[in-house]
């Protein structure tokens, strides 16, 4: 297994791309597509694109996971 580039919470940037996300949860991008299009994952929609505020990130892995990084 990929060891993740993010270490800690605090080096992740204020809004995620799905790259990102995929890169921190270490799963597919196919994986990461399917979580983001899930209800309840914190997304905001700008346009046609899909990020993630880092915030609403950090509790979603901490209630869903039971902890995280």
């Amino acid at each position: 297994m990929k060891e993740s580039a993010y270490k800690s919470y605090e080096k992740l940037p204020l809004f995620l791309n799905s790259e990102t996300v995929a890169k921190v949860l270490d799963v597919s991008p196919s994986s990461e597509y399917e979580l983001i299009h899930k209800p309840g994952f914190p997304v905001l929609r700008i346009g046609n694109r899909i990020v993630v505020p880092k915030a609403q990130f950090i509790q979603w892995v901490k209630e869903y996971t039971g902890g995280g990084t």
